[in-house]
């Protein structure tokens, strides 16, 4: 905050804020003032972050935990002069790094296109002119004019708001326009959505002007505290060294956990995603592994190490390493984000993608995610009693979109004391829900509600509705391919206002070009929650006084009700039926607002004064009052048309989706009921659960984190979030085990966005939430997310699949190896079955581009109704791990025998001599490189035929559709992903030069030209086959190694009573599970929910 203030700004005058600041409200700054501001003070800028340094990503890279132990394998290799082997490793190296670096440093510079937002400029008055400047080069001190749709530019102290109201739906959550006034505040422990005498950097303004005061700049702004608080590291616990505070053993206890922080970090074991930190194991593992195997070769030749034994132990270990994993891993990502790209998602973070398929919880906040962030009049209550309900609209902004029906308002009224079904969304009613006899009431159906047309009572309230607003809605005959057909400007509430009434044909523009003429205006004050504007109208001898505002603040200013024949006295029992059906509106989260008029006597012509003001008061007193109540108009935030199927389909996928917003209790309840993320019957959940599902955040703030966590379910619903309180949840949610993305788009939610495992922000949100964010979301919609959550498990499976191929091979190949150690020649040397270059071209080339077709699969039918998988294990699931052994097995048997088959079946043992390392028919090599080249032959076509197994790894390759009828679908499915056809039928001919060229068979792969042998290779294919699908129908029919299934609740998140269609991965069967809501199931989100009060509508 600049300057030396006393108090908080909005605590003081504006009087003593100018002089704490040495400023002029009327002059502005001097330029020499300014000048000397801009030398002490950082340009008005957010430090949200840049993007990541090339070079950063390039160390990201090359530290990887398998290009660590590859760059020790061929440190190896050169050490002992194996220049082929060691420059093969080194294009491994540089292959991997270079794709990983290429990839990443592309995705940042795509977000760089998105940060790159149009410069703002703000106007200020500085040596008595005003001027426009760039927001970077605003002081504190400076004098700035506000207008309708500026973005303020600073933290600003107002002197002067003339019906001035700003958006602070990115900064607080809330999406209704806060009206903003200039008189100084008492209370200190005011939260900044409170402090309506100032207005906040990077908020709009919607309506009316001002001016301000500077009061702070860059990251002193309320928005720069939160994108600091964002960036700042948060110590892991038990990393503190104050003796002092912890006692003497903590200096030396805390020194450990930071190194072993340290080195856990930079060998990539304690940070990053669940997947990352499981193949930085792996890696680790297999280095441990291949020096064991290393120890093993050393052994059998007891110890005595020549050149020939360390070849065969490198071999051996290289035999272990899967070089291409890292690769295949980074294209496979690079693949997933070009489609997740062209769903309208950009990925900031590779690791992101995969780390959305572990995600368990969703925590999304509701304005503008689950929402559309614009309001719709959704019911009009006229005294006549009639009720007008807007139906199947879903722009807010086109009145020609939907119809409005109407029905007498006393029998809903009767209802709602029940359960108002008729005026729930069917969109979220649960068949299993609610009792089968209000379900299926025997009262008939409801005949009288028919589309609306034109009366006088519905005209008089549409005449008030039009005038008094100052929003604007205007048809584009011909709109550009960026913008709507229609456009509107205006504060959202009066914009809803304004477009029900066009859908009548009354709007402002229509009714004006009538004859009626505007003489005056009581702009909307904040303390007293109304405006009126009076009007001269065509054919009458008086003028008209149009009022609409806050229900309670607008019907004491009533005399009567109704208009013409109808109009009625207003009375006590009268305000009490508007009172309650305003009750009934509010319930299903709609703002409520009462819309009046009256006439003057005569024609209007007082004046208002400039210096006056109690004379005004008075005299808006006398406008305001004797009004007749034309109705009420409920209106409300429309959630998204694809909010509730996405909400389904993350609950067939065992996510659970928390609400976290900023708007009022009872509109987050209402709204969390329409899209799904609650049961409208709260009792189907227990009373325990059935206590705290709905939460205000002071409430939840005040729990400690054990009460938190004895909480037998966390809330569903949180209202009136602090960024605090999401937070909170976040933590509250990882100490259950819980893996959950957060989505947001305002300043607000960026501490969160960071925090959270993976945080998801709208592309039409802050700066600094979209640097917080690994995923940014550029269309705004939940489903966007849903597509992301599937495209990371497709992804997931899919390395699962690639996996299990590369370590398959690398096991088959081991116990060859292993077992060749007793193949010893007339030197006492072992003789490796299959050479060192053999094993690099089979685990570098054949086994690559299977594994990248394998990256390239499908999403799998079941992918959303599976639960998502255990972070602990990863892709090493217990199914993975029994699968790499039983396949290796196989196919190290099998390679085995033809190795023996060869040399002891047809050539009598004849192992040569010195046959590792060249190629001599007087030394007897002959037998042995035949035999390694029918190996080699076998082993590449045993891979890949291993890969079009792999592309389920439970059904049978012969029918991978249960849905196919077709007799023989193998060539179907397997030419469905072309590009692993391909690279299986050319990896198969690619033997075959491998195999018969000369000199490089001898010199280079140290095998020869076959013939007979290749009976050897076609059985052993058949064989192998025969095992992979005799173990898979093991599986199946015992049910071993299953996937578990989604434990199914009392509720589905996004269930409706018929169903319905979702595109590809949805079915009815899927909305009917959820994860049981209870304490055994810790990995889900715990929901707590409050009980409703006799009479409301649930």
């Amino acid at each position: 905050m600049a300057g030396q203030f006393e108090r908080h700004p909005f605590l003081l005058s504006v009087e003593d804020v100018a002089k704490a600041l040495d400023t002029h409200i009327e002059r502005g700054l001097s330029s020499a003032q300014v000048t000397q501001l801009q030398e002490t003070h950082p340009p008005n800028e957010l430090d949200v972050g840049g993007a990541i340094p090339g070079y950063k990503i390039f160390l990201k890279q090359l530290l990887n935990a398998m290009i660590l132990v590859l760059i020790f394998a061929m440190a190896l290799s050169f050490g002992i002069r194996d220049w082929v082997e060691g420059g093969v490793l080194l294009v491994v190296i540089v292959l991997n790094v270079s794709i990983g670096f290429y990839q990443e440093y592309g995705a940042e510079k795509k977000m760089d296109a998105l940060r790159a937002l149009s410069a703002p400029s703000a106007m200020v008055l500085r040596d008595g002119r005003t001027q426009v400047i760039p927001n970077a080069e605003v002081v504190p001190g400076d004098i700035v004019i506000l207008k309708m749709g500026d973005t303020v530019p600073a933290d600003i102290r107002l002197f002067e708001a003339m019906n001035l109201a700003a958006d602070e739906q990115s900064l607080t959550g809330e999406s209704v326009p806060v009206e903003k006034m200039v008189e100084h505040l008492e209370d200190e422990e005011l939260g900044i959505g409170d402090r309506i005498n100032v207005a906040y950097g990077t908020t709009t303004i919607r309506k009316g002007r001002g001016r301000g005061i500077v009061i702070a700049t860059g990251m002193q702004t309320e928005v720069g505290k939160i994108a600091a608080s964002t960036a700042k590291k948060h110590r892991k616990a038990g990393r503190s060294m104050n003796y002092k505070k912890y006692g003497m053993r903590q200096p030396v206890i805390g020194l450990a956990r930071r190194i072993y922080d340290l080195l856990g970090k930079f060998l990539g074991l304690t940070e990053g995603t669940p997947l990352q930190i499981k193949l930085s194991k792996l890696a680790y593992m297999l280095f441990g592994c291949a020096l064991l195997l290393a120890v093993i070769v050393f052994a059998v030749n007891k110890f005595y190490v020549p050149y020939e034994v360390v070849i065969y132990a490198i071999s051996t270990g290289i035999a272990i390493i899967p070089e291409s994993l890292v690769a295949v891993l980074t294209i496979t990502m690079v693949v997933a984000v070009t489609v997740m790209r062209k769903a309208n998602v950009v990925v900031r973070d590779l690791s992101a993608l995969e780390a959305l398929g572990g995600v368990t919880n969703i925590c999304s906040d509701k304005t503008g995610t689950l929402t559309q962030g614009a309001m719709i009049v959704r019911k009009v209550w006229i005294p006549s009693k009639t009720i007008y309900t807007v139906k199947d609209s879903k722009h807010p902004s086109n009145p020609t979109e939907g119809i409005v029906t109407f029905s007498e308002a006393g029998d809903q009224d009767e209802e709602s004391e029940k359960r108002d079904f008729d005026q729930e969304r069917s969109a979220a009613v649960l068949k299993f829900d609610v009792p089968s006899e209000k379900l299926n009431p025997s009262r008939p159906k409801k005949e009288d509600e028919k589309e609306a047309t034109m009366n006088p009572e519905l005209e008089a309230f549409l005449l008030s509705a039009a005038l008094c607003n100052l929003a604007t809605v205007r048809h584009e005959t011909e709109p550009r391919d960026d913008q709507p057909e229609w456009q509107v400007t205006g504060e959202p509430t009066e914009i809803a206002l304004q477009v029900f009434a066009h859908r009548f044909q009354r709007g402002k523009r229509v009714v004006e070009a009538e004859g009626w003429k505007q003489v005056a205006e009581f702009p909307f004050d904040s303390s007293i929650k109304r405006m009126s504007v009076i009007y001269n109208g065509p054919d009458i001898d008086h003028s008209m006084v149009f009022t609409k505002g806050a229900v309670e603040r607008v019907l004491d200013l009533c005399s009567t009700v109704g208009t013409g024949d109808a109009q009625e006295p207003m009375t006590d029992g009268y305000k009490e039926r508007i009172l309650k059906q305003m009750d009934t509106f509010a319930i299903q989260g709609q703002r409520v607002l009462a819309i009046a008029s009256r006439p003057w006597e005569g024609k209007y012509e007082e004046r208002t004064t400039i210096d006056n003001h109690e004379q005004d008061e008075a005299l808006r007193g006398r406008v305001e009052s004797g009004l007749t109540l034309l109705g009420l108009a409920g209106i409300y935030d429309p959630p998204r048309k694809e909010t509730t199927p996405a909400i389904a389909e993350c609950a067939s996928a065992g996510i659970k989706v928390h609400m976290l917003t900023g708007d009022h209790p009872a509109t987050a309840e209402a709204i969390a009921k329409e899209v799904g993320i609650i049961p409208r019957n709260l009792g189907i959940l227990g009373p325990e659960v059935a206590n705290a599902i709905v939460q205000k955040a002071t409430d939840f703030d005040k729990l400690s984190d054990a009460e938190i966590d004895a909480l037998p379910e966390l809330p569903l619903v949180l209202a009136r979030c602090a960024p605090d309180t999401k937070t909170r949840m976040i933590e509250a949610l990882r100490r259950r085990s819980a893996y959950m993305a957060m989505t947001g788009d305002g300043v607000n939610d960026a501490p969160s966005l960071s925090r959270a495992d993976v945080g998801i922000a709208m592309g039409s949100g802050s700066d600094v939430a979209k640097s917080a964010a690994k995923i940014v979301l550029t269309d705004d919609k939940f489903n966007s997310i849903v597509a992301a959550i599937r495209e990371g498990r497709r992804m997931f499976d899919n390395i699962q699949k690639f996996i299990l191929h590369l370590l398959t091979s690398n096991v088959g190949e081991v116990i060859l190896l292993i077992c060749g150690l007793g193949f010893q020649d007339e030197s006492g040397f072992s003789v490796f079955p299959i050479s060192p270059l053999e094993i690099l071209w089979i685990n570098m080339v054949t086994s690559s581009f299977p594994a990248f077709g394998l990256g390239r699969e499908q999403a799998a039918r079941n992918v959303m109704h599976k639960p998502p998988h255990n972070q602990k294990r990863g892709v090493f699931t217990n199914q993975i791990l029994v699968d790499m052994v039983v396949y290796g097995l196989i196919m190290g048997t099998l390679s085995l025998m033809t190795f023996v088959i060869v040399i002891y079946g047809v050539n009598n043992g004849q192992l040569g001599t010195d046959c590792n390392r060249t190629f001599s028919e007087e030394a007897g090599c002959v037998p042995v490189f035949r035999a390694r080249a029918t190996v080699f032959a076998e082993l590449t076509w045993l891979i890949l035929i291993s890969a079009w197994e792999f592309k389920d790894i439970r059904r049978s390759m012969f029918r991978l559709n249960a849905d196919d009828d077709s007799k023989f679908p193998l060539f179907k499915d397997v030419y469905e992903n072309r590009f692993l056809f391909w690279a299986v039928v050319i990896g198969a001919l690619s033997v075959f030069p491998v195999v018969y060229i000369p000199t490089v068979n001898t010199s280079v792969f140290k095998h020869i030209g076959i013939s007979w042998e290749w009976s050897l290779v076609v059985a052993s294919t058949i064989l192998f086959v025969a095992g992979m699908e005799l173990w898979k129908l093991t599986k199946r029919h015992f049910r071993l190694l299953e996937d578990a299934a989604v434990v199914r609740g009392p509720f589905s998140q996004g269930s409706e009573e018929h169903g319905r269609k979702f595109h590809r991965t949805m079915s009815f069967s899927s909305l009917k599970s959820w994860r049981s809501i209870g304490r055994s199931h810790t990995v889900d989100t715990r929901a707590s929910t409050r009980e409703k009060k006799d009479g409301s509508p649930v």
